[in-house]
C-alpha cells in the first residue's frame, strides 16, 4: 500500500487555473497507474483522468482539451492542471493509485489506494 496526499486544491473564478498535486509515498511509484477522480455534492465520485506508467493519458469527455494530467516519477508526484474551470468543476478530487494498471484504476476504484481529497470550487 502507498499513501498519497493531495493539495493544490481552493477558490477560483470561472475561467481560470488551478494545478493539483499528489505525493505518493514509497519507492515505487514509477510502478504505479494514478489518476483523479471527483465528486460533486450530491452526487457519485467521477472519473476524471488516468497516467499510466509509460505516461499515456485518458480523460472523461468533460474535461477533454482543459485539463491535463502529468506524472514525475523523481519526485513521486502527479499533477493535474485545471485550465478553462467552469462552476460544474466544482467538486472534491481525490488522487488515486492502481498497482494494476490505469484500466483497473478506472474501471474498478474499489482496488485502488486513495488521497484525501482536496476542495475545488469554481465560481460563476
Amino acid at each position: 500500500q502507498v499513501q498519497l496526499v493531495e493539495s493544490g486544491g481552493g477558490l477560483v473564478q470561472a475561467g481560470g487555473s488551478l494545478r493539483l498535486n499528489c505525493t505518493v509515498s514509497g519507492r515505487t511509484f514509477s510502478t504505479y497507474a494514478m489518476g483523479w477522480f471527483r465528486q460533486a455534492p450530491g452526487k457519485e465520485r467521477e472519473f476524471v483522468a488516468t497516467i499510466d506508467i509509460t505516461s499515456g493519458a485518458d480523460y472523461a469527455d468533460s474535461v477533454k482539451g482543459r485539463f491535463t494530467i502529468s506524472r514525475d516519477n523523481a519526485k513521486n508526484t502527479v499533477y493535474l492542471q485545471m485550465d478553462s474551470l467552469k462552476p460544474e468543476d466544482t467538486a472534491v478530487y481525490y488522487c488515486a493509485a492502481s498497482s494494476i494498471n490505469s484500466f483497473y484504476l478506472r474501471r474498478a476504484p474499489s482496488t485502488n489506494s486513495w488521497g484525501q481529497g482536496t476542495q475545488v470550487t469554481v465560481s460563476s
